[in-house]
């Protein structure tokens, strides 16, 4: 698996009111649910992202 980093402002866990482990797991469900509602991946491709 590849890793991504991405930089956030210091608030931005708290004003959501995840940690960052909650951050990453709904990150990887809404990509990949919008991969999928563009057609740009599979249902199966979507379910493996999603994780």
């Amino acid at each position: 698996m590849t890793t991504v980093s991405v930089e956030l402002p210091i608030g931005s866990f708290s004003a959501l009111r995840k940690n960052p482990q909650e951050f990453v797991r709904e990150m990887r469900i809404a990509a990949a649910v919008k991969w999928y509602e563009l057609g740009e991946i599979s249902q199966g491709k979507a379910a493996e992202i999603a994780g």
